[in-house]
Order: structure tokens, then sequence, then C-alpha cells
């Protein structure tokens, strides 16, 4: 039984840095003024939002007034297709993004349909990775946004966005990309990616929940969503989540300054648990790319089990992962990017994703995969069990 408990789920939702915590309090208390207010509360929570904004861009090698503040990445996402797809219908009504986007992406796609919106879905290879002379193949005259994942969020391939987004700017196309899982892992300068628009979300570098950024390059014609005060430059309205934005502020001025110590630490955690989960657990398989994968994520499926069954199991003992794939009732679920990578569904049933982050150190990692290997054990030989007594239960 684990003592520790261990988070290895940094995919999901991260930690919030100390320093974060430290900059967010004054503006959740004195410093609590509406930030549109022109007197000296209203002046010192603008200054708040205004020195994030600094930060926020220059994480992204932006200028400040490129950054808008929103709710987070799913909010960053639906702005970015619906804004873009709304002021220039006039000239196209063709999207194309890719099959295993996240569903703020893929489901406002969909919504995009509904409405009249034609809408190309990239396949990918067996890495997860999109081909981007698919890509360009996809283009046609009436193509007016382009959507590709800068990292994604299952499986950590890293896509060949800066390659797309070159083909797309020849035509005159808009590129989008959501790069929540990538900023404070990857670097995520928008010159080198060639992109207009870019999500990021503050949760995931150690920063607060609810507050997230949409990038919009100068120049994207682009129109809001919803209507009602003069914020964030007509894009997104609404009074300003100041101390989440004070804070993810802080949190993209840490994780640029410590960006490749904490790609080489994470990698070398990652690495060493992959290569040790290979000497110990039989019927691994490693699903990504690699190469081009994010360096803190893990992604694999195990022969012979359930990986909701794995992170039952281990959240028993006080260790937290995530799984591909869902049990519900007589029928079994697996995730659209793993199944868009073509991995059988036998193997599939088992992923499991383990994500390290901030905290952890090689012992977590020891202690995760000595857990693992008892907990695969334990389930192959409850699952030979009831196969032997003619059961058919999902475990």
């Amino acid at each position: 039984m684990t003592q520790k408990k261990i988070y290895l789920d940094h995919s999901a939702t991260t930690p919030l840095h100390p320093d974060v915590i430290e900059s967010m309090l004054p503006f959740l208390s004195s410093r609590f003024g509406n930030p549109s207010s022109i007197h000296g509360f209203g002046r010192e929570a603008r200054e708040g939002i205004e020195s994030a904004r600094i930060k926020v861009a220059s994480a992204l090698g932006a200028r400040p007034n490129e950054i808008i503040f929103t709710s987070g990445g799913t909010e960053a996402d639906n702005i970015a297709l619906l804004g873009v797809a709304e002021a220039m219908r006039g000239r196209g009504k063709h999207i194309v993004t890719s099959g295993i986007e996240h569903a703020a992406v893929l489901y406002t796609c969909r919504h995009l349909e509904e409405k009249g919106f034609s809408v190309t879905y990239l396949p990918v290879d067996r890495f997860g990775r999109v081909d981007p002379d698919a890509a360009a193949k996809a283009f046609r005259k009436d193509t007016i946004l382009v959507s590709i994942m800068l990292a994604n969020n299952e499986i950590g391939t890293i896509q060949p966005v800066a390659e797309i987004a070159r083909a797309a700017a020849e035509r005159g196309i808009v590129v989008h990309s959501d790069a929540v899982q990538a900023l404070g892992r990857i670097p995520c300068g928008v010159d080198d990616l060639g992109v207009n628009l870019l999500s990021v979300s503050a949760h995931k570098l150690n920063g607060p929940k609810g507050v997230g950024a949409l990038y919009v390059r100068e120049g994207t014609p682009i129109k809001p969503l919803f209507h009602g005060g003069h914020q964030e430059r007509d894009v997104r309205n609404g009074t300003e989540n100041v101390a989440g934005i004070v804070g993810f502020g802080k949190a993209c001025e840490i994780s640029s300054r410590v960006l490749e110590e904490r790609r080489k630490n994470l990698r070398a955690i990652r690495d060493a648990f992959q290569s040790e989960v290979l000497g110990a657990v039989g019927g691994v398989h490693f699903n990504g790319h690699p190469e081009h994968r994010l360096p803190h994520l893990l992604s694999i499926s195990i022969e012979n089990t359930a990986g909701d069954a794995v992170v039952r199991e281990l959240d028993k003992q006080g260790i937290a992962v995530s799984a591909g794939a869902a049990c519900h009732s007589q029928s079994v679920s697996i995730s659209h990017v793993i199944s868009a990578t073509g991995l059988e569904q036998r193997i599939a049933l088992g992923t499991v994703r383990i994500s390290f982050g901030l905290n952890n150190t090689r012992k977590d990692a020891q202690a995760a995969l000595s857990a693992l290997v008892l907990t695969v054990e334990k389930l192959r030989a409850m699952k030979d069990l009831e196969e032997s007594l003619g059961g058919r239960r999902c475990t």
C-alpha cells in the first residue's frame, strides 16, 4: 500500500504554484476593484490585468494587444472557430481540422456543420500525427480556417503545425491551434508556428482554473460570441477574472523562466518510467509519436486489462492517473484519439495516461511503477478466473 499520495494526472490539471497563489491573494482581498472603473481601486485591478497580459504575451512571443483573456481553453477555442467562421463566411464556408482534436474543437465544428459549414476531418497515422501534405491537399478555394492542435492531450503527439500553417498562408487561410497542453511544456512561439490564433489555459501550467487566453494576430478577422461591454478588445465582453488573470500571468512568467530545465527533468522521469515498464510488465504498447511528443506524458495500453480498472486500483493506493477507455454497463467506449491511431480494440481497452508534473520525482515514478505491476498482476488474475468460470464482465 502506497503511503504517500502521488498525483500523476498533470495533463488533466496541475496544482497551483505557491508563487501563483501569492500573486493572486491581493486581488482576492484589498485590490478588489472593477478593472473598468477609473478610480484608484479600478486602476489597481487594471494594472494587474495589463501586467499579466504582458507576461502571457511574452510566453507566446506575441504583442500584449494580441492577447484576449477568456474563461479557459474551451472558450478560447469556441471564440476562435465561431468568431472566424462568422467573420469570413462571405468568403467561404469550409474548415479543416483533425479527427483527434479536443472536444472543444470537434463539437464546435459539428455545430458549424449544422449552421451550413463544411468540415474536413483529417486522419492521423498510427502515431497520432497529421500528414502536412494531406492537410494541404484538403484545402479548397472556399477554405477559410484550419484548426490543428499543437499537442494532443491524450497521447502527447506534437503536430507539424508550422508546416501546415505555411501551406495555409499561401492560400490566405486563417490558422488556429489549440495549445492548451503545450504551453509550459514546449516552446509555443506564435511566429515560429505561423498561426493566426492560439488557445491556452492557465490550469495546465500550475495556474488557476477558470482562466485562459486566445492569441489573435493583429488583422485576423474575428467576431465576438456575445455582447455586453467593451472588455478584451470587444472580442470577449464581460468583467474580467482579475485574480485568475494575475495568477495566469505569474504562471507564464515562472514556466517561461524554467521551461528548458522542466522539460529536461520531466523527460528524464518519463523515459525512465517507460523503460522500466517495458522490463516489468508484459504486453505493454506505447501510444503517440516516439520523438514528436510532450516531455511529461506517457500513454500506454496494457493487454488483458481495462484502463478504468487500472485507474481505480491505483487510486485505492493513492496514485492518480487517467484512462483512455471507459466501461459503461455492458459496453466499453474507447477514446476517439486512440481509435484514430488504429490500435486494436482489445489492446486499446487497457489504455492509461500517466502525466508527470512540477513536484514529481523519480521516487514517485518508482512507487507508481511498483503499484502498477501489482495492479496488472491482480487484474489479469481476476480476468483469468472470470474466463475460466465463463464470466463476461467488464473489469
